[in-house]
């Protein structure tokens, strides 16, 4: 098994005498990432990177592997230790606004293993590049070359890699979460293959059936009644002001909030009658500044054919699923593991 190395950010005190101390701060959103006229990045460590390891009373077996040694992409695997037959996969892209994140996030790794545990899926976790170093379509390009590696581990089988004994490479799922969501959209939108009447796409030996998208991250110049009225707590995971730094940042230089990559109901992306959208289910936050964006998402999407199912959890935030510790929290992400549960099983 290659050893990844989760990358320890150099803090800005460490990394003063490396470039222009008088070059101005051009990008900040505080406790999260500085971005330098000079093109240099700092991130803050504010959630802690960890290991594969996991506790034993958990059921759940994780490993990481590397997906594309060039783009420096990898992945964390979660699999039940139970196996009963074979199981769906779901390849998981994490949020943090495209700019911050990591597969190895304390956050997510908790997540994704009870997800796993519960939703009874293997799940691939995916690392991919982050902007601005990296801006959109860099995470595309990251999914689909995730895509191919997969496709070609299905074609050689178990024999080197045992988990692929337990997966079933005729149900995979893309999901994730916020900046995540975002990317499991657009990865489908650029899949090749041939469609089936359910919506699924065949990639032989690949049968890739559906999304599973948390709270997408999506935008636009003109706002949403939740984007202007909906009043956020002073640490939320996600304001206006966060929202649109993220967007600035992995944006292609020069483009607004209204490119479809942000907004894809600006141009009448939609309405593209060979845009490729499966059948998915969108988890929406009552209390997420994203609410009323992800519901006409999933308007537009159900006015042009599209199979779409959506949830909205009640009294919660933002990516409370991984950033949020109360009771409730606890309860609606276990109400949202269930519904995943349940789109895996259709």
């Amino acid at each position: 098994m290659p050893t990844i190395n989760l990358g320890q950010i150099p803090s800005f005190e460490e990394h003063v005498n490396g470039f222009d101390q008088h070059d101005m701060l051009v990008e900040e959103i505080e406790g999260l990432i500085r971005v330098y006229g000079n093109g240099y990045v700092e991130r803050a460590q504010i959630v802690p990177c960890v290991s594969n390891a996991l506790p034993p009373e958990l059921g759940v077996t994780s490993w990481d592997v590397v997906v594309n040694k060039l783009s420096n992409i990898w992945a964390r695997f979660y699999i039940p230790k139970q196996c009963q037959g074979k199981l769906p996969l779901l390849v998981y892209f994490h949020g943090g606004g495209f700019c911050v994140g990591s597969a190895a996030w304390s956050c997510y790794h908790e997540f994704l293993a009870k997800v796993s545990a519960k939703a009874e899926c293997i799940i691939m976790s995916v690392n991919y590049r982050l902007a601005p170093e990296n801006p959109l379509p860099a995470p595309y390009e990251d999914g689909l070359k995730t895509i191919s590696w997969l496709k070609q581990v299905a074609l050689i089988g178990g024999k080197q890699n045992w988990w692929s004994r337990y997966c079933d490479f005729t149900r995979i799922y893309l999901g994730g979460d916020s900046a995540g969501g975002n990317i499991a959209f657009n990865v489908a939108a650029r899949l090749g293959g041939k469609t089936t009447a359910s919506g699924a796409v065949v990639l032989k030996p690949l049968v890739i059936r559906g999304n599973i998208l948390i709270q997408p991250f999506f935008g636009g110049e003109s706002r949403t009644k939740s984007e202007k009225f909906l009043v956020q707590p002073p640490r939320s995971a996600l304001t206006m002001a966060v929202s649109d730094t993220y967007w600035r940042l992995a944006l292609p230089f020069g483009a607004n909030r209204d490119h479809p990559w942000c907004n894809p109901s600006a141009k009448g992306l939609f309405k593209v009658e060979n845009l490729r959208v499966l059948p998915s289910l969108v988890c929406i936050s009552e209390l997420d500044i994203l609410k009323d964006r992800n519901l006409e998402f999933c308007s537009a999407l159900h006015r042009e054919g599209k199979l779409i199912n959506y949830v909205v959890h009640e009294g919660v935030g933002h990516a409370f699923q991984v950033l949020n510790k109360s009771q409730l929290s606890q309860t609606r992400t276990l109400e949202m593991i269930g519904h995943i549960k349940d789109f895996l099983c259709v």
